[in-house]
């Protein structure tokens, strides 16, 4: 495999990031995802740094060096990371499980497959313009489909952000899957939350990230994220790949598995740290409530990593 691939992730106007993202890659496949963590102090980062990590565990344990089967893996991997996130509530004694969104994607053996549930994104862009994009499992989408609201007014809907599928929470998720697709020299795959997508929209995000490469590009889609949504910007993170063929020249900055050993990785993933860095966050999180929380996280997802 040969691509170019960037993440970034950042807390914008909020007290805390709840956004959490990786990548991992073997020899013969690559996994990305993203979540969007929902809930009060602490809980919605934990919901969505179970999800990315144990999907990254999973993907890491199964992928020796191509997953078997890409659709089945997206399948169980997030029914897994929903009910550790219920072990979690339970454990804690939680009124209402953490809940968080998830988009998850794997490309082997040149076609890309992914699931989501709730309002992260994925982009596929071919040739500058956006192929294709899942649909948010929102409420503004539910009431476009009807013809209720036209795409102007659902930006600025007060449901806006009220998704009805989602990790955790009292209900199991309605994740959707894709077909296979395969890829094209030059596609790229833009994984984000709606912290991402809101304020840009598809033209927007689309020009940003054309004419370059994703590791230029991505950071100006983020700042425009930001500049476009003021005051009231939400976390906002993203990570794309840029698709090569065999036969094209290498980026400067691309990555070519051709030499990876089988049973080698290459991961990136956001850490649980301290993300509370506004003078006017509302609550700030100390060294020993991460120490305590990140325990806690790997305890719920031991009972399903087998």
């Amino acid at each position: 495999m040969k691509f170019t691939i960037y993440q970034d992730s950042r807390i914008g106007k909020r007290s805390s990031n709840q956004d959490r993202l990786a990548y991992c890659y073997s020899r013969e496949a690559l996994l990305m995802l993203v979540a969007d963590g929902m809930g009060g102090h602490l809980h919605g980062d934990v919901a969505s740094h179970i999800c990315v990590q144990f999907i990254t565990e999973a993907f890491q344990r199964e992928a020796r060096p191509v997953l078997p089967d890409p659709s089945m893996f997206l399948s169980r991997a997030l029914t897994n990371a929903h009910n550790a996130i219920l072990d979690y509530a339970f454990d804690k004694n939680l009124a209402e499980a953490p809940r968080t969104t998830v988009v998850a994607c794997v490309v082997q053996e040149g076609f890309a497959q992914w699931a989501h549930a709730g309002d992260s994104r994925l982009y596929v862009l071919r040739r500058g313009q956006v192929a294709m994009h899942t649909k948010d499992h929102s409420r503004v989408q539910m009431m476009m489909d009807q013809g209720l609201i036209n795409a102007e007014e659902a930006a600025r809907h007060p449901s806006r952000n009220r998704v009805y599928s989602c990790l955790g929470g009292h209900h199991a998720p309605q994740v959707e899957f894709s077909k296979r697709l395969p890829l094209r020299d030059g596609d790229v795959l833009a994984l984000c939350s709606d912290g991402v997508w809101g304020p840009v929209g598809d033209e927007l995000l689309a020009t940003e990230l054309n004419g370059g490469d994703v590791m230029t590009q991505v950071p100006k889609v983020m700042d425009k994220a930001e500049e476009l949504a003021g005051a009231s910007c939400d976390n906002l993170s993203m990570v794309a790949m840029q698709w090569h063929d065999d036969t094209t020249l290498p980026h400067g900055d691309a990555v070519s598995t051709q030499t990876m050993a089988l049973d080698n990785f290459t991961t990136q993933l956001e850490a649980f740290e301290r993300t509370t860095q506004s003078p006017t966050a509302r609550y700030d999180i100390t060294d020993d409530e991460i120490e305590k929380a990140i325990a806690e996280i790997n305890s719920a997802i031991q009972k399903y990593s087998k």
